[in-house]
């Protein structure tokens, strides 16, 4: 009996440990998130201005490529109605 009161003292005392340290690398982790937050904010960048000009269109052999394309993976059942560059 005394090996299992030692056990259990044992894994108390461990489980109470790695508890207490968890705490502390959470509330450390808060405040060092605060204090970068507060001394060194993210700067802010100016958001471009759209452009008026549309993209350029998909030439028709292309637009030909990807619709075969499409029939053929998705066996005709597969349409096309919109392509767009990135």
């Amino acid at each position: 009996m005394e090996n299992i009161e030692t056990a259990l003292l044992l894994m108390v005392v461990g489980m109470t440990t790695v508890f207490i340290i968890l705490l502390i690398v959470i509330y450390l982790g808060k405040l060092l998130i605060f204090l970068v937050n507060k001394y060194a904010p993210e700067e802010v960048v100016p958001a471009r201005q759209a452009t008026l000009r549309s993209p350029a269109p998909i030439p028709a052999p292309i637009l030909a490529a990807i619709t075969a394309a499409v029939n053929v993976v998705t066996l005709g059942k597969g349409r096309v109605s919109k392509v767009e560059k990135l």
